[in-house]
């Protein structure tokens, strides 16, 4: 359409739009997503870890007739045997939910220890709760390893001649400076 020049009116320069960078385009939905990144609204899901036992699948379970595949059919192979016997069986289940920082918070924990005589017949059923647990403290000390014990400068310095440009990197027998002949 041919554009007409009248004296009465004037129309103002036809625009056209601006075309934004695909990045721009981008920026506003990748921010909201980031802001709500943190929110409730995306909670983490529930985990389940180890094997909880089933209450009515316990119940089933009668010291002095039940078997260890009795055991088995109903809760499934233990978690863990005690470390001196294998009469002794261990479910440990947990289920987990992870918090702020990445942080993993503990939402429900059962522990159930089954013993069983030398023939394979249970022999006593024990349930676990929070207060039969102890807290445990990480020990600050380090071990000590035996081995090279190098400097500030030997570090900087080591690596000095251990390049071969033909080869590749060399091995020592001490991993400090160049190769052993």
């Amino acid at each position: 359409m041919r554009r007409l020049d009248c004296p009465n009116r004037a129309l103002p320069p036809r625009r056209r739009p601006k075309a934004r960078a695909p990045l721009a385009r981008l920026a506003g939905p990748v921010i909201v997503a980031v802001l709500l990144g943190g929110c409730s609204l995306f909670q983490m899901q529930q985990t389940t870890r180890g094997n909880m036992v089933d209450r009515a699948d316990l119940q089933e379970l009668i010291p002095g007739i039940s078997t260890r595949a009795d055991a088995t059919s109903l809760l499934g192979t233990p978690t863990a045997k005690a470390s001196f016997n294998d009469n002794e069986w261990i479910y440990i289940g947990q289920v987990t939910q992870p918090r702020v920082a990445q942080t993993t918070a503990v939402r429900k924990q059962e522990v159930v220890i089954l013993t069983f005589d030398d023939k394979g017949v249970l022999r006593g059923l024990r349930e676990l709760e929070d207060k039969d647990g102890q807290p445990l403290s990480m020990v600050a000390a380090t071990t000590p390893s035996p081995g090279a014990h190098s400097s500030f400068l030997q570090e900087i310095l080591g690596n000095i001649g251990g390049f071969n440009p033909f080869g590749g990197l060399q091995q020592n027998n001490t991993g400090i400076g160049p190769p052993m002949p």
